[in-house]
């Protein structure tokens, strides 16, 4: 159990637990961010540079990058150089005190610091130890994994963009985030096993077999279907209405995911012809005949403009909506009561999307300045403070 700092009350449901943080960039980090967010202890062990993360500007907020901070809240830092035997010897002692370790060295690169899986089970057997790779351990462990890698490689750049431009990658760095939602739900699993057996295990994650599990139906067509998908736009392979249709000024998206939806459209764009038309009786008719519905669609919303759409197609109960940039997003979730901020030490993050009646997230504190906690983590764990030399009356691995 932690006795690194105080957990305010509320105390999370992951609150007593410490996790040793050797992660960087985003995967790792996001992950352990999540259970930070829960109530673990979260220590995050950076070299004597920083997180990479820390260099990825613009922008910055405070002369910070975003990008740390959108990943590294709930967090303390110490800067350890692991080639420094002073320094690994706390990395040492850190893992024996950690009821979770995570890092995402590429593989074999951890282990000649004496913290790979063997080395830390050795030293606490009941360890749940999180890898996260590119490619994993086998024939792609020599492979550098990034997100933009991953997605050129698994093939959902593919699947991005106009059926006749250029591949594209997704806004955002896709799998990095789905890598490490993926890893939370594996160390959770671990955690429940090692409640039950009092065991630990070994957790490994890859950003492809992430990427491939996390593009669902696309991969699904090709490794059931046979069919290997293709790109179009913003358009839907088995769903039509399901994309951006222009109206008087401008385009909303419409979704008419069943018959019951494609009525009530037909009905309030006052097209009530069209659903007996034979052409659009079923998803796979109008699936079929998608250019000439379209074509019918765009007429009738040409009439009024896109904002007036949205209010009688919404109030119709059709799932419907303007294509908005971030800052719209943020506040389309504030208007509707998500509360989607959360200021944490004085910097605006967006909150955990959890809500949990008993044990909800909290945020003790923000993103860490690079080593301010070292003193603190090294003196918990029974070490000087850097340039001292009186050791801590603290067992080095109690």
């Amino acid at each position: 159990m932690s006795d690194l700092h105080p957990a305010p009350t509320p105390r999370g449901p992951l609150s007593g637990l410490v996790v040793a943080d050797f992660s960087r960039i985003v995967a790792g980090p996001y992950c352990a961010m999540l259970l930070g967010d829960l109530g673990a202890d979260v220590v995050k062990v950076e070299s004597p540079a920083g997180d990479d993360t820390r260099a990825f500007t613009p922008p910055v907020r405070d002369g910070v990058s975003t990008y740390f901070q959108a990943v590294n809240r709930n967090k303390r830092s110490i800067a350890l150089d692991l080639a420094d035997p002073a320094d690994l010897a706390v990395a040492h002692a850190l893992s024996a005190r950690a009821d979770v370790v995570i890092h995402n060295f590429k593989p074999g690169g951890i282990e000649r610091f004496g913290l790979g899986y063997a080395d830390v089970a050795a030293r606490r057997p009941d360890t749940v130890y999180c890898a996260i790779s590119g490619f994993g351990t086998r024939g792609g462990a020599d492979l550098p994994g990034y997100d933009l890698l991953i997605q050129a490689v698994s093939g959902l750049m593919s699947l991005t963009g106009e059926a006749d431009g250029r591949p594209l990658r997704a806004g955002m760095a896709a799998f990095d985030v789905m890598t490490g939602l993926h890893a939370a739900v594996g160390i959770q699993a671990a955690l429940r096993h090692r409640d039950r057996t009092g065991t630990g295990q070994l957790v490994e994650i890859d950003l492809l077999s992430a990427a491939l599990s996390s593009m669902i139906n696309q991969s699904s067509a090709y490794v059931s279907g046979g069919v290997v998908p293709r790109r179009m736009g913003n358009e839907h392979p088995s769903l039509y209405p399901y994309e951006p249709i222009a109206t008087g000024d401008g385009e909303l998206v419409i979704i008419a995911g069943n018959d019951r939806q494609f009525a009530t459209l037909c009905r309030v764009l006052g097209l009530d012809e069209l659903g007996a038309d034979p052409r659009f009786r079923s998803m796979r008719l109008r699936n079929e005949n998608r250019v000439e519905l379209r074509r019918i669609l765009a007429g009738a919303l040409s009439r009024r403009s896109a904002q007036d759409w949205f209010e009688l197609l919404s109030a119709a109960g059709l799932p419907c909506g303007p294509i908005n940039d971030v800052a719209g997003g943020v506040e389309l979730a504030d208007r509707l009561g998500l509360e989607p901020v959360v200021t944490v030490d004085g910097v605006p993050m967006v909150r955990n999307p959890l809500r949990m009646s008993e044990t909800p997230p909290t945020y003790r504190s923000g993103p860490p300045d690079l080593g301010t906690a070292g003193a603190e983590i090294r003196q918990w764990l029974g070490f000087p403070a850097p340039g001292t030399d009186r050791p801590s009356v603290r067992a080095r691995t109690g």
